[in-house]
């Protein structure tokens, strides 16, 4: 049994076969996906795939890049979708200072603010961090997300940062990048980092594992990624599938 912990089921990649796509994810032995609505226009269509599926739940919150586009209404809707018990944790909320595809003081701000928002919700948080790393764990400092705790989605940052993050309560998330031939510095972190704080993504249709790379990503490739920190961490793969699952049933209180 294997947990996607983070893909966008909700984009239009998966418009066309979204339940040939759930099917495969079905019967490569995935037992629950967590979509994740990015910014408003995704936001119902996330939480209507989750009310749809059982074994399907989701995660909404503003991007870094969709800061910008925050408005007055914007913490108002949030909070009402957020109340579904379908809802398991507020996101991907942080900083992307790669693309800045917003001012980075909005996003730096915006990420403030919805911490806060999480908080008030009672929902961890999932944070994308990109060529931010050292305001990331600042601010996750500053506004005591420990509180609240959460995923560090899709991990890029070194060693020093995972262990910051670690003992913030804060779990990290190993995407289908760990597969590529260039992974070498990552594979080296994730070697020292506990199998109890990793779990498992596709970030689906992105970053798809090595032997799809290029190609559009889905939540049945999550297995690539497993069987690779398996053999990196050298347990079984049958160990990693177990302790990341329960990782994550954990942090999102799958469980309750």
């Amino acid at each position: 049994m294997l947990i996607d912990s983070h893909a966008h089921l909700e984009m239009p990649e998966f418009k066309r076969d979204l339940e040939a796509v759930i099917q495969r994810a079905k019967q490569s032995g995935v037992a629950t996906i967590l979509t994740v609505g990015t910014e408003q226009k995704d936001w119902a269509r996330a939480l209507e795939i989750a009310q749809a599926h059982p074994f399907i739940f989701a995660i909404l919150g503003v991007h870094p890049h969709n800061a910008k586009d925050i408005d007055g209404d914007t913490y108002s809707i949030l909070r009402k979708l957020c109340q579904s018990e379908k809802v398991k944790a507020y996101g991907e909320i942080g900083l992307d200072f790669f693309r800045n595809l917003s001012p980075r003081e909005i996003q730096l701000q915006r990420f403030r603010e919805q911490i806060g928002l999480a908080r008030e919700l009672k929902l961890p948080i999932v944070i994308h961090d990109r060529d931010a790393h050292e305001e990331t764990v600042e601010i996750l400092k500053s506004e005591k997300a420990q509180d609240n705790g959460g995923v560090i989605h899709c991990f890029s940052g070194d060693y020093e940062m995972a262990r910051q993050c670690m003992d913030l309560g804060f779990y990290i998330s190993i995407p289908g990048s760990i597969t590529f031939k260039n992974a070498g510095p990552f594979q080296e972190i994730l070697r020292k980092l506990p199998l109890e704080s990793l779990l498992v993504e596709t970030d689906a249709p992105f970053l798809a594992p090595a032997p799809f790379r290029g190609k559009r990503n889905e939540p049945s490739y999550v297995r690539y990624t497993a069987e690779t920190v398996a053999e990196i961490k050298k347990v079984s793969f049958e160990k990693v599938a177990e302790t990341t699952t329960e990782n994550t049933m954990r942090v999102f209180r799958l469980k309750d």
